[in-house]
């Protein structure tokens, strides 16, 4: 995927040097004020140094907005008077120049556990269909620059009178653009397959309950697809909800328990002509009695009724000859 994303490669001093030095130099300027303003006699010297204390001091103030601190899996977005000047992701403390915006990032992995949609699969039908999200960003870039991140200008107070964390503000604002684009995104994927093989046109088509990692392939694809723009990876999407909707769940459920009541008799009839075979090839390779075709057949009814009965039969011995 093309990024625009660089490193920054301006003046980045360490940090803790940095840190004593604007420790150290309000101390230094008043001491140096204190010893040299009597020293100097002419007042033009006085008004060079009085000036010069003040523009070092406004330095120092100055000079504490430079500092940066990147942590593990964080970024710092580097604008220079509406200028992009790279991104900063070294960990540790340092000092840049103070006019720089650095805008904070998180790159750690985020969970999306979305609430179950209705949508209509291929056949129609409605059904209910959520998913899990794991995704973060990988390019700082387009996630500062190429999307519209409404809420990073808008200051929220909590109840406290604490300003609210501009980075949780913003992360929230890249959440909710996932969420819809993970919404649209399963949309599509549910609209294309059927539900399951009872809707499908044929026993090899890919159904949504039946296709399982390659269905979760397809929807991570459509994510990222969609997700690019905003320079967000997609780790990981799978459906982890999948159900009829629940105005025609009730049908559904007895047209499920139909197909398998009929695939249980279907395998209980087989079994059941398989054994009857088995009995008449035995009776007749052993010679243990003849039968016509009228007793055969007779057999043969009564062995299916037995194999065949929901209920276990209570047989009837004929004390007669065979033919009473």
């Amino acid at each position: 995927m093309k990024t625009n994303e660089a490193v920054f490669k301006g003046t980045k001093l360490p940090g803790i040097p940095m840190l004593l030095f604007n420790l150290l130099l309000p101390a230094g300027l008043i001491w140096l004020f204190i010893t040299q303003i009597n020293a100097i006699e002419p007042s033009t010297g006085k008004t060079l140094l009085i000036l010069g204390t003040l523009l070092l001091f406004l330095f120092s103030l100055l000079a504490w907005f430079g500092f940066v601190q990147v942590e593990p899996n964080e970024a710092r977005v580097m604008v220079f008077f509406g200028r992009y000047h790279g991104t900063l992701k070294e960990n540790g403390f340092f000092w840049v120049n103070p006019f720089y915006a650095k805008k904070k990032l998180t790159l750690r992995a985020r969970n999306l556990d979305a609430t179950p949609i209705k949508v209509n699969d291929k056949a129609g039908n409605p059904v209910m269909i959520g998913q899990v999200l794991v995704w973060r960003i990988n390019d700082t870039y387009k996630a500062s620059f190429d999307i519209d991140n409404a809420s990073e200008n808008v200051t929220v107070k909590a109840q406290t009178g604490v300003v609210v964390d501009q980075l949780a503000m913003k992360m929230k604002a890249y959440e909710n653009f996932v969420k819809v684009q993970s919404d649209a995104a399963l949309r599509q994927v549910a609209g294309q397959y059927p539900y399951d093989e009872a809707d499908a046109a044929g026993k090899d088509v890919l159904t949504l309950r039946g296709g399982g990692e390659e269905i979760n392939l397809l929807l991570e694809k459509q994510l990222s697809d969609r997700l690019a723009i905003a320079g967000i990876e997609v780790v990981e999407a799978r459906i982890n909800y999948l159900a009829y909707a629940p105005e025609i769940a009730a049908v559904m459920l007895r047209r499920q328990q139909a197909d398998a009541i009929i695939a249980a008799r279907e395998k209980i009839v087989e079994g059941a002509v398989g054994m009857v075979k088995l009995a008449l090839d035995k009776l007749k390779d052993e010679g243990i009695i003849e039968l016509d075709d009228d007793k055969r057949a007779a057999m043969v009814s009564n062995l299916l009724v037995v194999l065949c009965g929901e209920e276990s039969t209570q047989p009837i011995v004929n004390a007669g000859t065979l033919y009473n």
